[in-house]
């Protein structure tokens, strides 16, 4: 067990090293402003405080972990060794930055709660993040900083064994429209065929009648495949599936359909099935409510995941909402078009609401990998390259890698040729 002596002991100091602590090290942490506690502990134990006690592990602190709300904060980022760091400390902090307080402000979404430029959607872009703008974007620096106080930590306590943990994947299957022309209704079967005659698309209508009388399998269609990979790995799948209304923004067949129901289920016998919510449901309740209870009714049992469409968080609404309905996993955080790590970690991590300055039950899984972003890349090599790199990123801190690909993506359609195979590598990236 580690031992922390501050001068005060906050919500954020807290959420912060019980992430780099326990959830990155797996090392146990408790605080104390008792001078007497701290010179009695016998193990792990460091100050985090403006000046050491004595010749302790000492930490340099940041006001950041002893305010409230938000203001306005003067970041330098500079090198340190393989990574970037800011928040330095001074000659004598056994750190040159402190992690804990630049950890917070990566892990709160500081960043997001200020000013910014969005895009049409209302998505924050990764182009006005931090990490985008001094280059470390590409780098779980949460979990880099995390392992750079516990080799400060093994030359100060040589005899402590710390615990290890391995390398995962954690794969997320979206699947926004389960099928592209199968149970679509007269109306929308009768406009997608008027569409196709008018744009001369001759070779999709064909398509479309092949799959309407059964000589073709749905493009959509890749569920078989989806869950014959299941089979062959241990870890489980995250399948989360649009049940929402039809609208602009979301397409899916009519979600009453007992074909669709029945998808739901079967997928669910060997996959972990959750909820992709909606275009305009994370910042209406009563919206998400009724499709957390509706996809409730179809698996029987308590909704527990959920993804966003288009990622159009509202920090904090959206989170808060699902505080509220009980959900308490969450796969939005990441870049729809950048590989990276948006939250600065590989390690999943609990939401900090910074407007009531506490943390809350909800769960963010960070993914680093989006199907999408790696369309930018023109060849199939150039696709390997950042995928690999991105999966050697996490390994190196024996994080959890969670990818974010769609049912589509394995389907034979010329877009997403060749994206099995870099599915194929995560999966065996675990092994």
């Amino acid at each position: 067990m580690l031992l922390v002596y501050t001068h005060k002991i906050t919500p954020r100091v807290t959420y912060t090293f019980k992430h780099i602590c326990k959830r990155i090290l797996g090392v146990e942490v408790l605080f104390t402003s008792k001078v007497e506690d701290f010179i009695a502990h016998d193990s792990l134990k460091m100050s985090y405080t403006k000046q050491p006690l004595s010749n302790e592990l000492f930490i340099r602190s940041n006001e950041l972990l002893f305010e409230t709300g938000l203001s306005d904060i003067d970041i330098n980022v500079l090198q340190w060794e393989n990574t970037k760091g800011f928040f330095a400390t001074g000659e004598r902090s056994d750190l040159p930055f402190d992690i804990f307080a630049a950890s917070f402000y990566l892990l709160s979404r500081y960043e997001e709660y200020l000013p910014h430029v969005k895009d049409d959607y209302g998505r924050f872009l990764a182009s006005e993040s931090l990490a985008f703008e001094n280059r470390f974007l590409h780098q779980p620096v949460v979990d880099i900083w995390a392992y750079k106080l516990k080799d400060v930590l093994k030359l100060r306590f040589p005899d402590y064994e710390f615990p290890t943990r391995n390398y995962k994947v954690q794969p997320v299957i979206d699947v926004p429209m389960a099928y592209y022309f199968k149970y679509k209704g007269f109306l929308r079967t009768i406009g997608g065929t008027l569409n196709d005659l008018r744009r001369l698309r001759i070779k999709q209508l064909y398509y479309r009648y092949s799959v309407l009388f059964g000589l073709k399998r749905d493009p959509y269609d890749t569920f078989k495949w989806i869950i014959r990979k299941q089979k062959q790995h241990p870890f489980k799948f995250m399948v989360l599936f649009l049940i929402g209304d039809y609208s602009t923004y979301d397409k899916n067949i009519n979600t009453n359909k007992k074909e669709f129901v029945s998808l739901i289920k079967s997928v669910a016998d060997y996959c972990d099935v959750g909820l992709k919510a909606s275009y305009f449901s994370l910042n209406d309740i009563s919206i998400l409510k009724k499709e957390k209870n509706k996809m409730e009714s179809t698996i029987h049992t308590d909704l527990k995941a959920v993804r966003h469409s288009f990622s159009k968080l509202n920090l904090p609404t959206s989170y808060r909402n699902l505080v509220e309905l009980e959900i308490h996993q969450d796969f939005t955080m990441g870049y729809i078009n950048t590989l990276g790590f948006r939250a600065g970690t590989c390690t999943p991590f609990q939401f900090y609401d910074l407007d009531y300055e506490v943390q809350t039950p909800l769960q963010i899984n960070p993914y680093h990998c989006l199907d999408f972003a790696l369309l930018k890349y023109n060849s199939q090599l150039d696709k390997t390259e950042h995928l690999q790199k991105i999966i050697n990123e996490v390994k190196a801190v024996n994080g959890t890698f969670t990818p974010v690909f769609h049912n589509y993506t394995f389907s034979d359609l010329e877009r997403w040729k060749g994206f099995r195979s870099l599915f194929n590598l995560i999966l065996e990236s675990a092994e």
